[in-house]
């Protein structure tokens, strides 16, 4: 086992950020051991995990030797400065191809950065590489025929999540400190819950979209994908936007001085839980007594549009999903290079109708009443993130509580899909394993532009508990 400074490898990789930032400035340990740490377990497990479709060896180490010279004369210019970072592959990258997961832009190499990327470049953020994603953010499992579908390290036969599956699968196994990825529907959310870690799909328009490949521009999102809260913070911090007047920008910082003895919590008993795997429900229970004991009141609050609503407004996404890939001239004319779902998708929100786009955006009006109405009363809402753990790779549908069959894709996306139709503030947070010993993901939702408080929730539960601690074991 090679030791650096006394920690092995291991050691390095499942470090916080804030906890390597501190030993960076303390020059106990380097940007560079950071990076032969990541890249080590790229070249062990990537190969059958299939995390990044980009690995930047190279381009990494050459970061780390001249940001190692920086924090050496004390230049250090964020808490990500010397840290590897991934970014999920729709992000543009200068000079580094973005394939969105697509054989349609697998030789793409973009003349400039995206907004994020060069947000992370100016904060001193080590890319370490591009990670392997759902086409064109076009999914909610993963499975990507044309790269290999990314592999749940908790068990390798079942889907990492998506569409930012890489991403999670990537931070999960230490393979990079952090992630930035995209959530439309879910996809941030949902891959951090089936990988026990943290994803944060903050307010819509918070951080830019600009130099993404988009899924649906009114609906799309961009946010950390972290091993703990304050590291989601952390990276939030140096991709975010300005607030409005009035609002508090998160600070890492002050999360635990700032967080809530007395906090209120909504309960929405109709939807959210209505239909759940046994050990879901069991967790989030669990999860609910904990934050009682911090100081939360737990309340049930109404949402009663939201069930009626879901169907109706997701056409809003298919049809804007359909307008760019036309506008791109990528479809029809290129039918053939696409996955056999996402095509499917695609030609559904061809045919869509007007009627129904404007059908949709009235019930996203509803949704977004409803979480308005109930953000008067509670402080934020917590639900399961998803209500299944990773189903088996190439499995369809999917059995709860002994119901009906239902499809996979419409149960893994069922409980995330609100806060993208609102725009509010979501976060999951790992709340536990199944018998099976997969992970179980609990989901805050949070009024817009409530970040600073949601965090402050979601670090009170995190470190009451242990399910943060814990990390897949690899063979």
């Amino acid at each position: 086992m090679n030791l650096v400074n006394g920690r092995s490898e291991s050691e390095l990789a499942f470090l916080s950020i804030e906890q390597a930032a501190r030993l960076l400035r303390r020059k106990e340990i380097s940007p560079v051991d950071l990076v032969e740490a990541s890249l080590a377990r790229i070249e062990r497990w990537n190969p059958d995990l299939h995390s990044f479709l980009t690995v930047l060896s190279d381009r990494a180490r050459r970061q780390a030797r001249a940001a190692e010279k920086e924090l050496k004369r004390g230049r250090a210019r964020s808490p990500i400065h010397g840290i590897p970072i991934s970014l999920k592959d729709n992000f543009w990258t200068r000079g580094i191809r973005t394939t969105a997961g697509s054989k349609i832009l697998e030789n793409f190499v973009p003349q400039r950065d995206s907004a994020v990327a060069d947000l992370l470049a100016r904060a001193g953020a080590i890319l370490i590489g591009k990670t392997n994603m759902h086409e064109f953010a076009y999914g909610i499992t993963g499975e990507n025929p044309h790269y290999g579908s990314s592999r749940n390290p908790w068990a390798r036969e079942r889907v990492s999540g998506g569409s930012s599956g890489g991403s999670a699968v990537a931070v999960a196994t230490g393979m990079s400190f952090a992630s930035v990825g995209t959530d439309t529907g879910g996809s941030i959310r949902v891959p951090s819950a089936l990988c026990g870690i943290v994803g944060l799909k903050p307010t819509f328009g918070l951080v830019s979209v600009e130099g993404v490949v988009p899924l649906a521009l009114s609906f799309d999102h961009v946010g950390p994908i972290a091993r703990s809260v304050t590291d989601a913070c952390i990276v939030l911090e140096a991709i975010a936007g300005k607030y409005p007047r009035g609002e508090t920008r998160p600070n890492h910082r002050n999360l635990r001085k700032n967080r809530p003895r007395r906090f209120r919590l909504g309960w929405p008993r109709d939807f959210y839980f209505e239909r759940l795997n046994h050990n879901v429900r069991s967790s989030v229970e669990a999860a609910a007594k904990t934050l009682e004991a911090l100081g939360a009141r737990i309340e049930e609050v109404p949402l009663p549009r939201v069930a009626g609503a879901i169907d109706r407004a997701s056409n809003m996404i298919v049809a804007e999903a359909s307008h760019y890939h036309e506008s791109q001239g990528y479809y029809p004319a290129l039918a053939a290079a696409y996955g056999d779902d996402v095509r499917g998708h695609l030609a559904w929100g061809h045919d869509l109708r007007a009627v129904d786009y404007l059908r949709g955006a009235e019930s996203r009006r509803e949704v977004e009443e409803d979480f308005r109405a109930a953000f008067e009363h509670v402080d934020a809402i917590v639900t399961p993130t998803s209500p299944i753990p990773a189903p088996r790779i190439g499995e369809s549908e999917v059995h709860i509580a002994g119901e009906r069959e239902t499809k996979v894709r419409a149960e893994l996306l069922r409980l995330t899909r609100p806060a993208n139709l609102t725009g509010n503030p979501a976060i999951s947070v790992p709340c536990g394993f199944t018998a099976e010993g997969l992970p179980v993901g609990l989901q805050l939702i949070g009024p817009r532009w409530g970040e600073a408080r949601l965090l402050a929730i979601a670090l009170a539960y995190e470190e009451a508990t242990e399910w943060h601690n814990r990390h897949p074991e690899l063979h």
